[in-house]
């Protein structure tokens, strides 16, 4: 990738470094890096990362709040203020780009360029200023892939699935029957839904189907800027809760009576992984403790009622919350409580990977560079 040059997206076996078979044909190499950025409303985001074996290697990484949507539930635009931070923190990604050489990549950005009047320019700028060419994605896709990145957390004992991606500017939440699919291919049928939330005709794998799913347009930013005229935190607390279990009405395929053994949760987001982190007494953030880490719905109580009595200036100075993340966790907090009251659970799986994850499976499984994808 030349310096100043937009970054091809290449697809196919023969976009970026191949291997010749003795057949003549060409298969990808398996030590090529891929890149997955993810420009959300508060967030961006980026991996690169190297196939190895069915998952993947991260060899750098980079995650900066820029807070692209800053205003956008008042104004409808970007800011010129928040492009600039997000145009800065793109040429860092450029540069890592450049450093790696990647040739295989997806760049995405998701709600607040999909809601703002003037997204459109403001991708025409990050492309002149730093060579990266932006993708808009749906939110369909936005949920796909958040599901797919949530595959090796999909217990064998799982027949219903919910998965919940809480991002900046919208909530993904995704209901999936895993009942038809033996045991032991629920996490590989997972996989499979980076082709499509509708099984391919003709497919002779057991599919994991898509009961429902939704793209609620509140994230823990959205939700935040909707209620910033309350001044008193709980009473804030309180109505952004009942304001997000107000636009989960048309989503509930959740039965109560439902036998609980086979149901479980998976929650992707920085809330997520944040409320864990508080939960485990993490002074210093430690992914693999995290990763993985199933709670109870009363630990999840007891985290959130933490964060309500310590306050807006406990919550500043804590350090298991982080400075990028405390304005931000109580919107990311309610949407949890909502959830939870939704759909009571014994248990939630938390999950540190989301859309850039997603993308990177996604790119590789269908490049047949993972072990378990040449199906």
């Amino acid at each position: 990738m030349e310096g100043g040059m937009t970054p091809k997206r290449p697809t196919g076996a023969g976009a970026f470094p191949a291997t010749v078979e003795p057949s003549g044909t060409t298969r990808p190499d398996p030590a090529a890096l891929y890149a997955a950025l993810d420009l959300g409303t508060n967030s961006c985001r980026m991996l690169v990362a190297q196939p190895k074996g069915s998952q993947f290697h991260v060899v750098d990484s980079f995650s900066k709040s820029v807070q692209l949507g800053l205003g956008l539930e008042a104004t409808g635009r970007l800011s010129r203020t928040s492009m600039g931070r997000t145009i800065q923190a793109l040429r860092i990604c450029q540069d890592k780009l450049r450093k790696h050489s990647v040739a295989r990549m997806r760049l995405v950005a998701t709600e607040a360029c999909r809601r703002a009047s003037n997204a459109q320019s403001f991708i025409e700028g990050v492309r002149r200023e730093t060579g990266l060419s932006i993708e808009v994605i749906e939110p369909e896709e936005e949920a796909r892939l958040a599901v797919v990145s949530c595959a090796p957390l999909v217990s064998v004992r799982t027949e219903q699935l919910l998965v919940v991606d809480i991002g900046g500017g919208s909530t993904e939440l995704v209901w999936i029957d895993l009942t038809s699919v033996p045991r032991r291919d629920r996490p590989r049928a997972i996989m499979r839904l980076h082709k499509g939330f509708r099984p391919a005709e003709g497919s002779p794998f057991p599919a994991a189907r898509v009961v429902d799913w939704i793209s609620v347009p509140l994230g823990v930013a959205t939700l935040r800027e909707q209620f910033d005229d309350v001044k008193n935190d709980a009473a804030r607390f309180a109505l952004m809760s009942w304001y997000f279990e107000e636009n989960l009405a048309s989503f509930s395929p959740y039965a109560k009576e439902q036998k609980r053994e086979g149901f479980q949760i998976i929650g992707t987001s920085g809330t997520v992984t944040t409320v864990a982190a508080s939960h485990l007494g993490l002074r210093r953030y430690d992914r693999n403790r995290v990763d993985g880490l199933r709670m109870t719905s009363d630990q999840i109580d007891a985290v959130i009622r933490d964060y309500l009595t310590l306050g807006p200036e406990g919550r500043r100075t804590d350090p298991r919350i982080g400075r990028d993340r405390h304005t931000l966790i109580m919107s990311g907090s309610a949407i949890l409580q909502a959830l939870l009251r939704v759909w009571p659970t014994d248990r939630l799986s938390v999950a540190d990977r989301g859309l850039r994850e997603g993308l990177l499976y996604a790119q590789m499984s269908a490049d047949g560079v993972l072990e378990d994808s040449r199906d």
